[in-house]
């Protein structure tokens, strides 16, 4: 019997240095940073932006980029360094009694993370939960300019492959559009963000 699944585990596509996330948005943000490898001035460096190391998850989120104002898919390559800073000063989006002595201690640290971890069922290539989860990470204030301003390494327009994939589980060719898929294993924690 293969060993069970962790509940909770980052799942993505990384190298020794870099971890690629993703994010969709509407044409006027999406193709310039791509273009350009960066975000424009025009995007919102104040307000809070979730990021996803899960693709399927982000089809999930944004229809296979088909939603209003979610055409454009980024997959985003950032720092570890960056993305490793962002979990050690996170706070869970939801109360979680086992990690916090009350509702009102958790309020106060959420206020002041610049990051929050959300935990969200896994999809499959048809959109349906699994029964694990993959992390959403909520960047605000200081994390959200450092990760558009300092740890994005590269922005790519995935919406072509978003497309393609979507297309072919529609026709039924699971196994096709399986093999498009980025390669995601498990993030490799260090030491100290197992805690959290």
């Amino acid at each position: 019997m293969p060993p069970a699944t962790p509940p909770n585990r980052i799942r993505a596509l990384h190298t020794a240095d870099t971890i690629t996330v993703y994010q969709a948005y509407a044409p006027a943000i999406g193709l310039p940073a791509a273009r350009d490898g960066r975000f424009p001035e025009v995007w919102e460096r104040d307000r809070m932006t979730w990021v996803k190391p899960s693709f399927l998850w982000m089809m999930y989120r944004c229809g296979w980029g088909l939603k209003e104002g979610q055409e454009t898919v980024l997959a985003v390559e950032i720092s570890r360094e960056g993305f490793d800073w962002a979990l050690r000063h996170a706070c869970p989006a939801r109360y979680d009694r086992r990690a916090y002595a009350d509702q009102a201690s958790w309020k106060r640290e959420l206020k002041r993370a610049p990051a929050r971890v959300q935990w969200d069922p896994e999809r499959d290539l048809r959109l349906s939960a699994l029964p694990y989860r993959s992390l959403q990470l909520g960047l605000v204030g200081e994390a959200a300019r450092r990760y558009a301003d300092e740890w994005t390494v590269g922005i790519t327009d995935v919406t072509p492959l978003a497309r393609r994939v979507h297309e072919l589980v529609r026709v039924g060719e699971v196994e096709g559009a399986g093999a498009l898929l980025p390669v995601e294993t498990p993030y490799p924690y260090v030491q100290d963000l197992r805690g959290r």
